[in-house]
């Protein structure tokens, strides 16, 4: 990947990311996009936006986020992270999202946050897998009815992520460049919460199973929800309803999302649940008696 990725300032490049975000999710009302005097005002104020550059000096890809607070705590709020289509799979948007991280850790910040839809499993790969961000708090329907080809069809529902930016298990992820990571077999042999089948060109799923009292389970979700969308509307609501009753529930009970298993030959992935008093899920990023991954 020869790309030049460096900090965006002024007029110029405020309005190269607000082309690259109609270009790359296709709105067609302005409220949706972010719009060049919000970056003035956010970047002065503690704002990262930083953004890749092929060898014309074109820009390709951005992230965003904005100076916010939790609980009292001084956050980075990942509010947009966007790549052309011809750089996706690249690299690019783990290269983007190691740049912010860079950015805030020098600023003084612990924790990123940003929100992403929990059936997209590419996505989901990135955020647990490859940069090692945990969950437990499901949205529904976040940011309403989307005038993007991407999202349009289903509730917005959204998993809100925390990136822990400095502890012992985000550092083991990005240390490993094929998001490899390290569990026991307890995680391999946890219960799946819902199973899924192939039926022509799509995954489908059965009843989900919400009786599950174990230290770690898992839930599949499909690939290609964003096609989903578009040519089987009814399929994706379903699946949104599905996942919804499930996330919702075993958050509820104490779990969160800790890993993101990639299964490509099943047409689909799962996420690995683990209660929070899971010596495997602690929040505050102590290190696990056997050097394992959350």
């Amino acid at each position: 990947m020869d790309l030049d990725i460096r900090d965006l300032h002024g007029l110029d490049d405020y309005r190269a990311v607000v082309r690259l975000e109609q270009e790359i999710w296709g709105y067609t009302d302005a409220g949706d996009i972010v719009t060049v005097p919000v970056f003035i005002i956010t970047v002065k104020r503690g704002g990262i936006l930083v953004g890749a550059f092929n060898d014309a000096q074109q820009l390709v890809g951005f992230a965003f986020s904005i100076v916010g607070l939790k609980d009292g705590r001084p956050t980075q709020w990942s509010h947009m992270m966007g790549v052309l289509p011809e750089h996706r799979r690249s690299g690019l948007g783990r290269a983007l999202k190691l740049a912010q991280r860079d950015r805030a850790v020098v600023a003084g910040f612990d924790l990123m946050e940003w929100t992403f839809d929990p059936l997209q499993a590419l996505n989901a790969h990135l955020n647990f897998r490859r940069l090692g961000v945990v969950c437990h708090d499901y949205v529904r329907n976040l940011y309403g009815e989307s005038t993007s080809a991407l999202h349009r069809g289903t509730p917005t529902d959204r998993f809100v992520v925390q990136w822990l930016l400095r502890t012992p298990h985000v550092l083991r992820r990005l240390e490993r460049l094929d998001g490899w990571s390290v569990r026991d077999s307890g995680a391999a042999e946890a219960p799946c919460a819902n199973q899924t089948f192939e039926a022509g060109e799509w995954r489908r799923t059965g009843p989900g199973d919400l009786s599950l009292d174990t230290r770690r389970l898992w839930v599949e979700v499909p690939m290609g929800f964003t096609e989903m969308q578009q040519q089987a509307p009814e399929l994706a609501l379903e699946w949104r309803h599905h996942t919804r009753e499930l996330f919702e529930t075993y958050f509820g009970r104490g779990y969160r999302a800790v890993d993101f298993e990639l299964r490509r030959q099943n047409g689909g992935g799962r996420y690995l649940l683990a209660r929070e008093l899971d010596p495997v899920a602690l929040p505050d990023g102590q290190a696990l008696p056997d050097g394992q991954d959350l």
